[in-house]
């Protein structure tokens, strides 16, 4: 029997492995229906976090509301695109098959990391606006504090940020690819692109 840990967990722990996937062909049987005719592969693709910090490689530095914006989009665009991959860093895609981790912690929190850094981008430059958060317990503060030994001692404010906005994008994603959105959403992205709006008129200042 094949161990999926043996044949998927490599593909999440080291990035400079590349996989294509066999040509198929059809008619395929899916869940609740039948592909008649047609086929495919799946071409080579970057892992999360390195396709984020692509997206923004070609953005000034300065430019703190478009990289914002623009690692929303990625990160949606590369987990609309590799869903099973997106699925098995933060649930189980596989029934019965429990990603160990030692790989899958890594990769998600490497995909954190281009996040953390605009955030503490916009908190250096005096944009973050803190003043419209809630006042922090010492409790929630001092479990930040302890992540941040983990990330090179970014502030408190900007761990949570980052994490609050992870959870709102994360959230729209994994309802868009598990189909969980009401079926009168025909266009996610539509909403997608108005919650990244929101978040950088809600956090930003001039």
């Amino acid at each position: 029997m094949v161990c999926w840990k043996w044949l998927v967990a490599p593909l999440i722990h080291h990035p400079e492995i590349k996989y294509v996937k066999a040509f198929y062909d059809r008619p395929l049987a899916m869940a609740t229906e039948i592909r008649p005719s047609g086929g495919g592969r799946v071409t080579d693709e970057a892992p999360l976090g390195e396709s984020q910090q692509d997206s923004i490689r070609d953005l000034l530095e300065d430019n703190l509301a478009a990289r914002l914006t623009t690692l929303g989009l990625a990160y949606r665009e590369w987990a609309i695109t590799y869903p099973q991959r997106y699925q098995l860093i933060f649930g189980t895609p596989i029934p019965g098959y429990d990603a160990p981790v030692e790989i899958t912690v890594p990769a998600a929190a490497g995909s954190l990391v281009p996040l953390i850094e605009t955030i503490q981008a916009i908190f250096t430059a005096g944009r973050l606006r803190v003043d419209r958060s809630a006042p922090m317990t010492p409790e929630l503060k001092s479990m930040l504090e302890e992540w941040s030994q983990f990330t090179g001692g970014n502030d408190s404010e900007v761990l949570y940020t980052a994490l609050v906005i992870w959870s709102r994008v994360h959230g729209l994603v994994s309802m868009e690819i598990g189909n969980q959105l009401p079926s009168f959403f025909t266009d996610p992205g539509e909403i997608f692109r108005r919650e990244m709006k929101t978040i950088e008129n809600q956090l930003l200042g001039e």
